[in-house]
This record gives C-alpha cells, structure tokens and sequence, in this order.
C-alpha cells in the first residue's frame, strides 16, 4: 500500500502465467487497487513458463518460484548444507512425528504435531537444508518404518522402495515453498489453499506476517479427485493426501482472515477447523458496461462454453449430452471457447475421439483462447458449465450479465450465482443436462426472460466494484491502517454458516 504495509500476493498454476477464472480475479484485484503496492510469488512447474498477463505498475516485483526441476541446494552446496550429528538427530524425529501426523491424525495433538513440524521444516528450507534432508539414506529407512507400523493402512500394501523414493520425491516438491521470504512489512495473501499457503504460514510463524486466505475451488476435493486416477500405490497417495488434508487444516486455522467466494466453501473451511469469526464471504464480480447484454441469439442453435480445456471442466459429460440433444435437434451446434493449457493436450485428443464415436464431430468447433469474452457467450442461444469442481465462476456471472441464460452443474457456488436465472443439474449426468437444455432450447419465450434475469441478477448482486471493495477494506484491516467505511448498499460481505466434510469421497470410492 503507498503507506506502511503492502500486499505479496501468492499463486499456484496460475496468475500471471495461465489464463482463467483465478487469475482473471487476481488481476481484477491488482488493477482495481492501483494505490497498493503488489508483490506477486507465483508456484510455476519449471519456473520457465511465460507471463501471460501484462502486469499494471503497482506490480513492483514478480517472482517465479518452481516446484519441480533440480533440489534448491543441489551439487557441493548440498553436500555442505547436509545436517549431521545432534541437528540430523533432531530432523528425524521432527520428520517422523510430521509423518505419523499425516499417516495416523488421530486427533488434535496429531494437528499440533503438523504445525510444530511445519516451524521446524520452513527453519530448514530457508538455510537450504531441507531438500537434502528429505532425500537421505536414513530418511527413506525412517519413512519405510513408519509405513509399514501394525494398525496403519499402509503396512497391509506392503510398500516398496520405489514407492518411498516416489513419495519423498513428491514431498519435496511440496514442501519447496517452505523457503520463500515474505517482506515482513507486507500483507500476504494466498489465493488458494494448498502449497501457495506454506511461504504465507512460515512467514506468520517465523515474522509475523498477517495472513489472508482466499479459496476459489476446495483445492482439497481437487486433491482427492486428482488422485483417484493416479499412477501411485496406496502407500504413496495415503502420504500424499494426508499432507494436504493438514496443511489445508493448518491453512484454515493459522489464517488471520479467510475469504471464499461462496457459501460452499464456507462450509467446507469451518468443518476444517476455520473459525467462523474469521470467515467473510466475498463473491467474485465482473463490470457489466465490460459483459454488455449480447442481443440476439444466434441463427442456428447453439450451445456455447467458454474456459480453459481441462478434465475439472469434465467436457465429455458436456459432448455426451450434446450427442443426445443432436438426436432432436440436428441443427444444434456446439462452441467451445478457450485455451488448451499445457499438459492437458491429451485430453483434448480424448474429447475429439468421443465427439467421432458418437457421431458428432461436424457440430463441435474448438475456437482457442478469445480476446473479446463477451463474443463467447454472445455466439450461444444457452451458455453451458459441465464442471466437476468450481469455486465462483466467472463464466457463469460473466454470461449471465450478457443477458444469457446457463444450464450449469450443481458444483462449488453455482447455485448461488445462477438463482432462478437458470438450469443447475447434478454433475455427471450428460442426459440429465440434455433434457433440461432442451427444454430451454424450446421455449423462446422462457429463454429471454431468463437472459433479462440473469443480468439483472448480476447488476445488483455480483459487480467488480463490490468485489474488488472488499478487498480494499480487509487489506487495509490487516494492515492495521483505519477502515474505510462501508456505505449501506454496498453488502461486499455476506456471513453464513452451514456444517461440512465427509463430501471429499461423497462420488465414489477414491481407489
């Protein structure tokens, strides 16, 4: 900020190297509050993927940390950085007692254990220690003993050398952001659960940085569904998935502030272990003179999608229901707007072959990455959100201030975005979406009524000013600079409460 404390804004996949919906947030904050200063750490895979936002002034540093390639302190430096005697000692057992935390988290001692370990390790990863720790002989030896202890998942699965190598290497990975410096006199704030959360906790811990806490998807279910069609044996994942269930806790209860940006994942951070006098609900918002009313339909019907190629967004659901319209309405077209990000290529490949199996290839167009948003949702008669897992999204709200009307899984905040302007259908069930999109197709009359709705809905509940306000005023709160005062009408914070958890295997067994 211009006076006293400022903002290191911390990312993971996302802003400023990947287009969507977090990062279309991210930079609707930073250009929204042009008076405060922003430092941006964002968690990369390499470290070399490009800026592909352009990044305003206030931005005054960026950095790029990597999660994977070689260890922080690799060759000579490693060697000396290894700890021996009475500190290697010590490692150990802080390392065992994180990984019975994670492995056998009982109750809440196991919590504490997590936390203390957590000080103790971000100690390590900030002289450069911590990588060769994780990756010596002994180490692996303490992990296989622990695995393999009566009364524990694990022992039964008979775990394997490789499969200790394989989850140390992915601890490693994780833990990396352990080692990155917050400026003490900043505001940090993560914009997700999960890693982008670890240089916020050790900076709390360590220099008592205040810590803000914004989730858009449940990184945790994401977590979970992702390891459901994982290649690692059970040993690895029960490690892996206990890492994030704590540190997701830890996140919940070390932040000075969490702001998710609907009702479902309130509920999700309270049954975490997040104090409801900490929660503040936000909604994301978009600028309607930006998302104008669209005018008229296409000629042709057509259904449009616009967000990035991805299997969260679950497009088979949403070709498969297309399959089934086309049988009714031959003429239906279907466009699907947005980038194939790097690594999901196969899975375009995936979603062509289905389109030629069930016959209706000649219908879809894959349009890339769009400038003009707005011409997405114009181009469809309905705007359609097949997703298994969302936060607020942004192609929801954006479509709906176009005037029109979606037909939407029922994941994250959808349903509080949508209200009675649209469809909401479970996910998961192509025929499901296919009747209820239909029945819309079929009723002009319904379908404009909606679109007017939609963006009246929009005007008065979901702005950019709302949104990007509310941010000022808790920026401004954690810095311990005076409060702005919130005018009547601006409703920027919404309190709710609702019990949570058991949701993550709430679609089927996980293995």
């Amino acid at each position: 900020m211009s006076h006293g404390r400022h903002v290191t804004m911390l990312t993971e996949g996302t802003y400023p190297h990947v287009h969507g919906g977090v990062s279309t947030w991210c930079d609707q904050l930073v250009r929204g509050m042009p008076e405060v200063d922003f430092n941006v750490i964002a968690l990369t895979g390499s470290g070399r993927e490009p800026v592909t936002w352009e990044l305003p002034r206030n931005v005054y540093r960026h950095t790029a940390v990597p999660l994977w390639g070689p260890p922080p302190s690799k060759g000579c430096r490693g060697r000396r950085s290894a700890l021996r005697g009475k500190a290697h000692r010590r490692f150990t057992e802080v390392y065992e007692s994180l990984l019975l935390s994670l492995l056998d988290p009982a109750d809440d001692p196991a919590r504490r254990t997590f936390s203390e370990a957590l000080r103790e390790l971000a100690v390590l990863a900030r002289a450069g220690k911590l990588a060769p720790a994780l990756r010596s002989e002994s180490v692996l030896r303490l992990l296989m003993n622990v695995w393999t202890r009566p009364g524990l998942s694990t022992a039964e699965a008979a775990p394997t050398i490789h499969d200790a190598l394989t989850a140390t290497d992915l601890l490693e990975h994780a833990l990396r952001p352990l080692s990155v410096r917050i400026p003490p006199d900043s505001v940090a704030h993560a914009v997700s659960s999960g890693l982008a959360t670890l240089p916020a906790l050790a900076a709390k811990h360590l220099d008592g940085v205040p810590f803000l806490l914004t989730e858009h998807g449940i990184y945790l279910r994401e977590r979970y569904l992702g390891y459901r069609t994982a290649e690692q044996r059970w040993p690895v994942k029960a490690l892996m998935l206990g890492f994030y269930r704590e540190l997701n806790t830890e996140g919940y209860r070390q932040a000075d502030l969490i702001t998710p940006c609907n009702q479902y994942n309130r509920r999700w951070e309270e049954r975490g272990g997040a104090d409801s006098e900490r929660i503040r609900t936000v909604y994301n918002g978009v600028d309607p003179h930006a998302f104008p009313e669209a005018g008229p339909e296409p000629d042709v019907p057509t259904l449009s999608w616009c967000g990035r190629i991805d299997p969260i967004k679950d497009l088979e659901t949403l070709i498969r229901a297309y399959a089934f319209m086309r049988e009714e309405l031959p003429a239906l077209r279907l466009r699907l707007f947005g980038p194939v990000p790097a690594g999901c290529e196969d899975y375009k490949l995936r979603l062509e072959k289905l389109a030629a199996e069930l016959g209706v290839s000649d219908g879809i167009t894959y349009e890339g990455r769009i400038e003009q948003v707005a011409q997405a949702y114009a181009a469809g008669s309905v705007v359609m959100l097949s997703s298994i897992s969302e936060g607020f999204p942004f192609s929801i709200i954006e479509a709906m201030s176009c005037g029109r009307t979606t037909v939407s899984t029922d994941v994250g905040g959808v349903r509080e975005a949508v209200g009675d302007t649209g469809l909401v259908v479970p996910p998961r069930e192509p025929e499901t979406m296919a009747r209820a999109t239909l029945a819309l197709l079929r009723d002009d009359e319904r379908r404009a009524e909606l679109g007017r709705m939609s963006r009246k809905r929009v005007v008065e509940k979901f702005t950019l000013h709302q949104s990007v306000d509310g941010f000022r005023h808790i920026y401004r709160e954690l810095a311990g600079q005076p409060v702005l005062p919130v005018h009547a009408g601006d409703a920027w914070t919404q309190r709710l409460a609702d019990p949570w958890y058991r949701e993550l295997a709430a679609d089927g067994s996980l293995w």
